[in-house]
């Protein structure tokens, strides 16, 4: 045989490659008047792919091979279809006709009927212009949830998430304090936090901490995707928190929800929503009010939050969507306390002239264009107008070795009050634009998925600390005439720039096996300019030098992150994913420049890096039981922590190499249908969300630090707990378990006095928490109530040590909520 007949066979060959298995199943999905029915999830059982169909009621499943395949198609207003479709040696069309429902179902069979479909909710491989495949990803649909969304209670929104640790405040979840595997839970800053696809915290490199949350009532999802998501959204060791927001309402001109809530501690909420379609136009928007009182005194707040989205859609194709966002609120922050007075009543309060304001405003334009049926873009451009102010006695701030619990926050003869308190100011101006393109090709008769993206983004930050007033009211204007010799003075600019280049390929190297190598190129420049003044003092505190000193630094630096997962699915209710990917935290300004009384910064601080990796399984078995069991490893390299000088101060600077790994498990099981397949007024459902964590750090240069255990840990973390339903009534119950934890790299234990640690450093105890809730439906009304910590147990989350006072954060003791919805 010649070279050129070789040729002609390897040509036929590859040509045969290529060609074979491109077959597709269409159509359209109609209801019984011929309108099609948009925004229709369509469920290929057999391979376990899902679509939505577009406005016009178009679906399309590609890259079929020839055989017979279970399409289900499932809308809330409409009865569920399932059909076999066979596809011979060309492409099959399908189309539905949906029969709208005689009678309004109950709130049991709607929670039913898509969870017999779609079992446990998981990020699609693909997603607009996002690539979630073969990554640990978990999706929380708001709407399901029962519990207090009023007071954005996270221990109960967040417990199908597994091994997160929560900090929880006394603040109607003005903020979210969400950490796991290690990971700081303090204002998610380990997270990358988005809302719609887009940034939100203060400044994701320089500042990455996130003092707005939205209001669990606005939202349809979160969505919720580990360290592995790292490539396509930012370096945090973390990952991805995307906040999705409702949409509007593509079947009516005008919906209104209105939700008001009351609860323990003067607690009062309104949530207000309007949305709709008419012609081309759409929109959503809702106002949210709260205000309440706290259980500990001095603990007050209140907060508005109004929210738009605007959207045009010029065709099928292509879509503008504006987005606006505003948040004002202010709260008194009562302190901290030693472990001796929690013990003995953790319901008071040592600070009573603490404040925390925060505003922010939120902006974002997004187009959607779809080039073809393979090849999506989307550009979206954001930014961010906002400020805190933090201001408060946090110690005496004329003696720098102070104690910053025991010292008296001083009154004289006329009770007026005789130290300053401490002011600091951040306001936050940032912008970015970013891009991306999807698009899906065949590469040897399996379809494949690229994704290219690029995102620039610049801050133009300012940081300012100072000297605050004596009196008690929430003043935030600087006394610095008053106190000239006061020492925490500073005054920074933090000019930050990031550019990244990001990509990613789902290559399908069978119909059940894939894999997804990704990389991000990241360049960054985090810059600090300013002064700060540097104060001397006499034995007996008395002030003898005074001097302004600048400090201006620049720190330019660029890298690759490189990672890999990959997704086996033997069939539609079974998948194995695995993954690993570098992960990198740069220096934060307030590393840099923030002063604290109760530690120091070394001035040699520097980023960190590492990796994480997942491997894991999920599904179902039959229709009635979802799981998730996963394993995990985190490496973290120059991990940042605080330990002690040859002086015994505290300092905060990188101390070693940690090594985070565990096992995490979900389970979500039908009981009621295990054993009754034919119920559907009734629902009894049973979850356990565990996780095992064990943790060292493995190398470290200081002292007394290798072997230890990593802050913010616990072996344990358990949420398990039963639902129950009956037609329009739902309750739920769940049991919260943290084993104890330890906050400082020393794993320090609680002194005998309770005392000499001031409540700063020692253990997190072991705590539990019982939690009951329940709601009913009666036509356009609902009506939700519940008991938190029903046990009223006394427990804590948090050891503080700046705002808001350091030492011990208690969490709420027994409260309770009602809220009453109308919707029409």
């Amino acid at each position: 045989m010649k070279l050129t007949d070789y040729k002609v066979v390897v040509f036929f060959i590859l040509l045969t490659n290529l060609v074979s298995g491109q077959y597709s199943i269409s159509g359209v999905v109609k209801d019984q008047k011929d309108k099609p029915v948009g925004n229709a999830e369509v469920y290929n059982r057999t391979t376990g792919k899902q679509t939505i169909t577009d406005s016009d009621g178009t679906f399309e499943f590609q890259d079929l091979e020839e055989g017979k395949y279970i399409i289900t198609v499932f809308s809330f207003d409409y009865e569920i279809v399932e059909r076999q479709i066979v596809v011979g040696a060309q492409n099959a069309i399908a189309n539905f006709s949906l029969k709208l429902l005689d009678e309004e179902l109950s709130e049991v069979v709607i929670t039913q009927r898509r969870d017999k479909i779609f079992g446990l909710k998981q990020l699609k491989p693909v997603e607009g212009t996002a690539i979630f495949a073969g990554k640990k990803s978990e999706v929380i649909l708001v709407d399901q949830t029962i519990g207090n969304l009023a007071s954005n209670n996270a221990r109960q929104i967040y417990a199908q998430v597994v091994g997160l640790n929560i900090y929880e405040n006394s603040d109607a979840g003005l903020q979210l304090n969400i950490g796991g595997r290690g990971l700081d839970p303090n204002r998610s800053s380990n997270f990358n936090i988005k809302q719609n696809g887009y940034d939100i915290s203060a400044d994701v490199l320089g500042y990455p901490e996130s003092y707005y949350t939205p209001p669990a009532e606005a939202l349809s999802e979160i969505q919720v995707v580990r360290g592995a998501a790292s490539l396509q959204y930012g370096t945090q060791f973390g990952g991805l928190i995307n906040f999705k927001m409702k949409q509007p309402n593509p079947n009516k001109k005008i919906e209104l929800v209105t939700r008001q809530s009351v609860g323990s501690n003067n607690l009062f909420t309104s949530f207000n929503s309007i949305s709709g379609t008419v012609g081309k136009f759409s929109y959503y928007t809702y106002y949210n009010y709260k205000t309440g009182d706290g259980f500990r005194p001095n603990s007050d707040f209140n907060s508005r939050n109004f929210y738009a989205n605007i959207g045009y859609a010029f065709s099928d194709r292509t879509k503008l969507t504006l987005e606006t966002t505003y948040l004002d609120y202010l709260a008194q922050q009562p302190g901290g306390l030693t472990d001796t007075q929690f013990n003995i009543d953790p319901d008071v309060s040592n600070r009573t002239r603490n404040w925390f304001d925060v505003n922010w405003k939120l902006f974002s334009l997004k187009l959607e264009h779809q080039f073809s049926d393979k090849t999506d873009f989307s550009v979206n451009l954001f930014g961010l107008d906002a400020s805190r102010k933090a201001l408060g006695f946090r110690g005496n701030p004329f003696l720098l070795n102070s104690n910053p619990i025991t010292d008296v926050d001083e009154v004289d003869a006329q009770g007026n009050y005789v130290f300053p308190r401490d002011l600091i100011i951040g306001n936050f101006r940032n912008w970015g634009v970013e891009a991306r393109l999807l698009s899906r090709y065949n590469l040897l008769g399996k379809e494949s998925v690229f994704l290219i993206g690029t995102k620039y983004y610049q801050a133009a930050n300012e940081s300012k600390q100072g000297v605050g007033s004596i009196g008690t009211d929430a003043n935030f204007n600087f006394a610095s005439n008053d106190f000239p010799d006061y020492p925490n003075q500073s005054d920074f600019d933090f000019p930050n720039r990031n550019v990244a280049v990001f990509g990613e390929n789902i290559f399908n190297i069978t119909d059940q096996f894939s894999i997804t190598p990704g990389f991000r190129f990241e360049y960054i420049k985090t810059e600090s300019e300013g002064a700060y003044n540097q104060v001397n003092f006499d034995n007996a505190g008395n002030p003898i030098s005074n001097v302004r000193l600048t400090d201006n630094r620049v720190l330019d630096r660029s890298f690759f992150l490189f990672g890999v997962g990959a997704s086996y699915k033997p069939n539609g209710s079974l998948e194995t994913y695995a993954n690993i990917s570098q992960n990198y935290r740069s220096v934060t300004f307030s590393d840099i420049r923030v002063v604290s009384p109760t530690f120091i910064i070394d001035p040699n601080i520097s980023d960190e890096e590492g990796f994480t990796a997942d491997l894991g399984v999920r599904g179902r078995l039959g229709k009635n039981l979802s799981y998730d069991f996963g394993g995990f490893g985190l490496l973290y390299d120059n991990r940042i922590g605080i330990v002690l000088d040859d002086r015994a101060n505290r300092v905060r600077k990188n101390i070693g190499t940690a090594f985070i790994y565990g096992l995490e498990t979900f389970v979500d099981w039908n009981i009621l249908n295990t054993f009754y397949a034919d119920t559907t007024d009734f629902r009894w459902n049973w979850f356990a969300n565990t996780s095992i964590t064990e943790s060292e750090y493995t190398d470290s240069e200081e002292a007394g630090v290798e072997g230890k255990k990593v802050e913010f840990i616990p072996l344990v973390n358990l949420k398990t707990g039963f639902k129950f339903g009956y037609k329009n009534i739902l309750a739920n119950i769940q049991y919260t378990y943290l084993s104890e934890q330890f906050t400082d790299v020393t794993n320090a234990s609680i002194a005998p006095d309770g005392d000499s640690r001031n409540g700063i450093i020692g253990e997190i105890p072991s705590y539990d928490i019982l939690d009951v809730s329940l709601s009913y439906r009666y036509k356009k009304f609902k009506l939700e109530t519940g008991v938190n910590n029903i046990l009223d147990n006394k427990y804590f989350t948090r050891r503080a040590t700046g705002y808001p006072g350091p030492g011990i954060i208690p969490s709420d003791p027994l409260t309770w909520y009602m809220t009453l919805q109308f919707k029409m």
